[in-house]
């Protein structure tokens, strides 16, 4: 164990902020021979309560048990290639989790690569979970649980690239819903969400309204889209125009939303995009940091406890080579003209994805890290502000 005390990078690094007190964390690494780390989750796995932690990791998927974190495997060898993604939601309100998984992970096979697998769990979770594979399109990339209209979940799926796609030129990718059937090991039936993204990187389901459905932000080379289904059928909006790998979505201290991104994809960038005053035409952007080196994952929520959200982000540096970490960036002033940096992680984890959750109960976030080239997932417990 490892008590941190985040340092003040950067300060005012947009515009002017007021001080922000200094998070602090105390890190645990409860697991030290993972193989890449590619997709974590957090959710209730066995029903007590508790928020487990999921991961996907190249030729498993494990979870470990809050708050011991002993690690049991629910699947292993899904296909001949690495898993890639994870989702996990408890979808029919029995207090237990659901699991997808994306495989067969392979961005440069735009014709035969990907699956994609729902995972029946046994009566003891503990033990190896029924896998049954779905339809899917070629280089299964990100994937979401995600509400429809009705309230009911489905299971949103986001290739990289199209099908026969070639350095990002060609077709576009088919971001698929996957309407969940009564009979799970039946037919998922598939509609296309989106067809039109190259470099489609990931996405993040969203409500910004009072109805039960969930609408989606993708991040891709043709910058942010929003896709909703309120008419019954899917329709898009362009939020930016620049390339991007990761996207979420919060509101500033004074109410004003923002969406924030790395760019472009695996980038150097975190940028802020501030929704416009009135409906229409493209957010304008803040870029908050440009120093990344092969940025890959992006989480917001408030970790500080101050009443509105920060950015956390983290970075691999597997190209351009140099040292990841984890930085948060904090809103300094209502109106997010004004930010602060805090340094979170050094080159202790090579993130390859991150979480934000209350693992404790304390109701604070914690950070949950998995790092590619350091094999651990790490978790950053929250002791609050100084």
């Amino acid at each position: 164990m490892k008590t941190l005390c985040a340092v003040l990078l950067l300060v005012g690094a947009v515009g002017r902020a007021a001080e922000i007190p200094t998070p602090n964390f105390r890190a645990v690494d409860i697991d030290t021979k993972i193989e890449i780390g590619y997709g974590l989750a957090v959710a209730d796995v066995d029903g007590d309560g508790k928020p487990d932690v999921l991961l996907a990791d190249k030729k498993s998927v494990v979870w470990y048990r809050n708050p011991t974190w002993e690690k049991f495997t629910i699947a292993e060898n899904l296909t001949e290639k690495d898993n890639v993604c994870i989702a996990a939601a408890d979808i029919d309100g029995d207090g237990k989790c659901e699991v997808a998984v994306g495989a067969e992970w392979n961005p440069g096979d735009t014709v035969n690569s990907g699956a994609v697998f729902f995972l029946i769990a046994p009566a003891d979770r503990t033990q190896r979970w029924e896998p049954v594979r779905l339809p899917h399109e070629p280089t299964v990339h990100r994937m979401q649980w995600v509400k429809n209209r009705a309230g009911a979940f489905e299971l949103l799926v986001q290739p990289l690239h199209g099908r026969g796609n070639k350095n990002t030129v060609g077709a576009g990718a088919r971001l698929l819903s996957y309407t969940v059937p009564a009979d799970r090991r039946g037919e998922w039936k598939t509609t296309v969400v989106g067809d039109f993204m190259h470099a489609s990187h990931n996405l993040q389901s969203i409500n910004w309204d009072r109805d039960p459905e969930e609408e989606i932000i993708a991040a891709g080379k043709e910058g942010v889209w929003f896709f909703g289904a309120s008419t019954g059928e899917w329709r898009r909006r362009q939020f930016t125009d620049q390339p991007a790998g990761e996207i979420r979505d919060g509101k500033l201290p004074g109410g004003r939303r923002f969406i924030t991104t790395i760019e472009p994809m695996h980038g150097l960038a975190v940028a802020v995009y501030l929704e416009p005053e009135q409906a229409g035409g493209l957010w304008a952007r803040q870029a908050l940091d440009e120093t990344l080196k092969d940025g890959h994952a992006l989480a917001v929520g408030d970790v500080l406890g101050t009443g509105s959200p920060q950015i956390v982000a983290g970075w691999r540096a597997m190209n351009p080579r140099g040292a990841p970490g984890i930085r948060l960036y904090a809103p300094g002033d209502a109106a997010g003209t004004a930010w602060q940096t805090f340094e979170i992680s050094g080159p202790e984890v090579a993130v390859e994805d991150l979480k934000l959750a209350d693992l404790n109960g304390d109701g604070r976030l914690d950070i949950i890290a998995a790092g590619r080239q350091t094999k651990n997932v790490r978790i950053f417990f929250n002791l609050g502000t100084k």
